[in-house]
C-alpha cells in the first residue's frame, strides 16, 4: 500500500464517466481511465484558472512550451524546440490529422498488431489501406518482424505508426529497435509517427524509455512524435496533445490538413498540462509505485488462481494483456462481462481474438475484487 491516497474509496458512478456509467452493474477494468485522483497541483491551478472568470478561445502560451521543451529534457533527454510543438485535442484526433496529412487514397499505413484500436482504423479518414505486420514474443520479450516488415512495404506505404511504450503489450522499445525502425522509415520513405502517450508510465527500474524526439537529426527529419500528460495524470477528459514535429515542411503539411474538423484546446486544459510538467513530478513517482505493486499483485493472482490465463512480462502502462486462448471460450471478453460482471477489453480490437485487456490502475481493493470475481467465473466454467 502507499502513503499516498491511491487505495481511498471512491465514487465515480452516476458522475458521466464513461468507464463506470457504460457498463451497468459490471466492475471496469477496460477503458484507459485511471480511478486515481488526479494530484492536488492539478486541481489547485484549475481552480486558479476557473477563478479568472475568461473562458474565451484559448491558445498555447510560451510558458507552457517551454515546460514541455524542459520536461522533456529532463525526462527523456530530448533536445526539442518551443516551435516544432503543435497542440491537439488528444492523440486521436492527432493520429486521424497525421494520417490524413500524409496519405492518399491508394496508399497503406503499417503498424505491428496487436496495437492500440485507432492505430487500427485511422487509415480509413484518409482512405487509405493498413498493412499490419503482428508483433513476435520471442526470448521472453516482444519484439519486431523485420523480416516480415521488408516483404510488407510497397512503394505505395507512406506511413508507419509505432506505438510506445506499446498498448496493449506493454513492451518499452529499447533505443535500437527505434533507431533501426526509423532507418527503416528511411529506406523506404515513410513518415514515423511514434505515439508515446504512456511515456511516462514506466514500471520497470531497468527499463528506460527512448523518444523518437531523441533520434540523431538524419532520422528526426520523417518523425512525428506524439504525447500528452493525459494518461498519466488521470486527464484524459481535458483534451490536451502535442505533435513534436522537428521538420519545417512536414509540420506545415500537417498544419494544412486540419481544415474544419479539430476543435481548439480549452484553457483548462492548458492549466492542467502546464501544472502537470512544472509540480506533478513528486506525485508521478508516487503513482508508479502503486501502479508497480498493482501489476505485480496482478501478476501473481493470475499465475496462482486464473489457470488458463497467460501473462508476457510487461515493462509499462497500467494494462495487462492476458492471453485466454487455453480457456476454449470464443469470446473472452463476454464470458467475463457475463458470468463475472467485469468489464474488459476485448483483444479483437487490438488485432488478436482470445486475448483481453485489462486495466489494474484503480485501488488494491477493487482490483483484489475483480480479480476475484474471475476466478470464480472461472471455476464455474470448469
Amino acid at each position: 500500500m502507499t502513503t499516498l491516497p491511491f487505495n481511498e474509496p471512491f465514487e465515480r458512478r452516476n458522475t458521466g464517466c464513461i468507464k463506470w456509467d457504460s457498463c451497468g452493474s459490471a466492475l471496469p477494468f477496460w477503458i484507459a481511465d485511471m480511478d486515481v485522483r488526479s494530484p492536488d497541483c492539478i486541481v489547485r491551478a484549475l481552480h486558479a484558472r476557473v477563478g479568472h472568470s475568461f473562458f474565451g478561445y484559448a491558445c498555447m502560451t510560451d510558458e507552457l512550451r517551454g515546460a514541455i521543451v524542459r520536461y522533456m529534457k529532463a525526462a527523456h533527454g530530448a533536445d526539442i524546440l518551443p516551435e516544432w510543438l503543435i497542440e491537439t485535442p488528444g492523440c486521436v484526433p492527432a493520429l486521424s490529422l497525421v494520417a490524413r496529412a500524409l496519405c492518399r487514397p491508394g496508399d497503406a499505413i503499417m503498424t505491428c498488431p496487436p496495437v492500440y484500436p485507432p492505430i487500427r482504423h485511422v487509415h480509413h479518414d484518409a482512405g487509405c489501406r493498413l498493412v499490419e505486420i503482428p508483433h513476435l514474443f520471442e526470448g521472453g520479450a516482444w519484439r519486431f518482424d523485420w523480416d516480415a516488415m521488408e516483404r510488407a512495404v510497397t512503394p505505395d506505404t507512406r506511413l508507419f505508426i509505432l506505438c510506445n511504450p506499446q498498448n496493449p503489450l506493454g513492451r518499452v522499445w529499447p533505443r535500437q529497435d527505434v533507431e533501426r525502425l526509423a532507418r527503416f522509415c528511411e529506406a523506404h520513405g515513410l513518415a514515423l509517427c511514434s505515439d508515446e502517450i504512456h511515456c511516462d508510465l514506466v514500471l520497470d527500474e531497468n527499463a528506460r524509455h527512448f523518444t523518437a524526439m531523441a533520434l540523431p537529426e538524419a532520422l528526426r527529419r520523417r518523425c512525428i512524435t506524439l504525447s500528452a500528460p493525459s494518461k498519466t495524470y488521470n486527464i484524459a477528459g481535458l483534451g490536451f496533445s502535442f505533435a513534436v514535429i522537428p521538420d519545417d515542411a512536414l509540420r506545415t503539411r500537417v498544419l494544412s490538413a486540419r481544415g474544419c474538423t479539430l476543435p481548439g484546446v480549452n484553457c483548462l486544459a492548458h492549466a492542467a498540462a502546464l501544472s502537470a510538467y512544472t509540480e506533478g513530478e513528486p506525485w508521478r513517482r508516487s503513482l508508479i509505485v502503486h501502479l508497480r505493486g498493482n501489476r505485480d499483485y496482478l501478476y501473481k493472482y493470475v499465475e496462482t488462481h486464473l489457470p488458463g490465463i497467460a501473462l508476457h512480462p510487461m515493462q509499462a502502462t497500467y494494462l495487462a494483456w492476458m492471453d485466454c486462448s487455453a480457456l476454449g471460450l470464443e469470446d473472452p471478453c463476454s464470458f467475463f462481462l457475463h458470468q463475472a460482471k467485469v468489464k474488459l477489453n476485448p483483444g479483437s480490437d487490438f488485432g488478436a481474438p482470445r486475448h483481453v485487456r485489462f486495466n489494474f490502475g484503480t485501488t488494491r481493493g477493487m482490483l483484489a475484487r475483480g480479480l476475484a470475481a474471475m476466478a470464480q467465473a472461472l471455476r464455474g466454467h470448469a
